[in-house]
């Protein structure tokens, strides 16, 4: 039953046995059916005292380009807290699978800079269960503190969508939303993405989730290959961008087709630089060459 207060845990979840108990819950929702009510476990989860291991701070900057540093990248610590906000997507009474559920979009406050040697309290919550056109959809929440700090040094919300789940009571949209056509514009860079893209973000980001690994593990869940993390994705338009970000940006990015490997992207970054009082941005956008089709696009804007 939620209480409303966090729940705290002793240690990291490990992220593997997430998905482990993901696997037998989908079991369980298979046989004894799903929640009835759509509501939201009112609890947050909550671990203090994270320490960054360097080794892995700096596979990940050399991952996705970014300078080796001191200070931790926005979506290192988004990789950090990631099984933190998973462990909430995992209980019980939880009303959507954790399995199969697709990242639409993602929006981070980076407030002030963190450093390795800091000791990080982190929360995740979820909140504004809502309907999509095409299944439901729920916001992951998670602060990131220094350690005894009430204040948040790093916000992420993560939305993500449970396709094919229509929960009772929560009104499906009767539209789509517009979006407007993509012409692939000049880019300002090109990837090439290997086959083991997936597996080596696995590495420094610990999310072994089956659909990135390999072709065989991607059609158990009912994809035609493995596909980029999408997180992996932006944080590489995010290193792209560079200083132009300052030391506290806002970084939103949201996902449109899925990224199979192996294959190219091509990126262009648009900068403006702020006059007197506003931020500065720069806009990114990436899309396949071979097929035209948009894979995510997004904004870094300085705060």
């Amino acid at each position: 039953m939620s209480t409303g207060q966090p729940v705290i845990l002793g240690e990291m979840p490990s992220l593997s046995k997430l998905y482990v108990n993901a696997a037998a819950q989908a079991a369980r929702r298979r046989i004894l059916g799903a929640h009835d009510l759509p509501a939201l476990p009112g609890d947050s989860h909550e671990v203090r005292g994270v320490a960054v291991d360097v080794g892995n701070l700096t596979a990940y900057q050399h991952l996705v380009g970014e300078t080796a540093s001191d200070v931790l990248p926005a979506g290192f610590i988004h990789a950090l807290s990631f099984p933190l906000a998973m462990s909430v997507l995992n209980r019980d009474d939880f009303p959507l699978p954790l399995l199969g559920m697709i990242h639409l979009s993602n929006t981070v406050a980076n407030l002030r800079p963190l450093v390795f040697t800091d000791t990080l309290d982190m929360t995740s919550r979820v909140e504004n269960l809502r309907g999509h056109r095409a299944g439901t959809q729920v916001d992951v929440v998670t602060e990131v503190r220094q350690a005894g700090r009430a204040l948040p040094c790093w916000r992420g919300v993560s939305t993500y969508l449970a396709k094919g789940v229509f929960l009772p009571g929560i009104d499906k949209p009767s539209t789509a939303p517009a979006r407007p056509d993509f012409t692939a514009p000049d880019p300002t860079a090109s990837w090439q993405l290997g086959v083991d893209t997936g597996r080596a973000y696995a590495a420094v980001s610990g999310d072994f989730n089956p659909i990135h690994l390999s072709v065989l593990s991607a059609k158990a869940l009912g994809m035609r290959r493995s596909i980029a993390h999408g997180m992996y994705l932006a944080s590489r338009a995010l290193a792209d961008v560079g200083p132009a970000r300052g030391d506290a940006f806002t970084w939103d990015v949201s996902f449109d087709a899925p990224v199979f490997l192996p294959c190219r992207v091509a990126l262009e970054i648009r900068s403006t630089h702020g006059g007197g009082a506003a931020p500065g941005r720069s806009d990114f956008v990436a899309w396949s060459p071979r097929s035209g089709r948009r894979h995510f696009a997004g904004s870094v804007t300085a705060l």
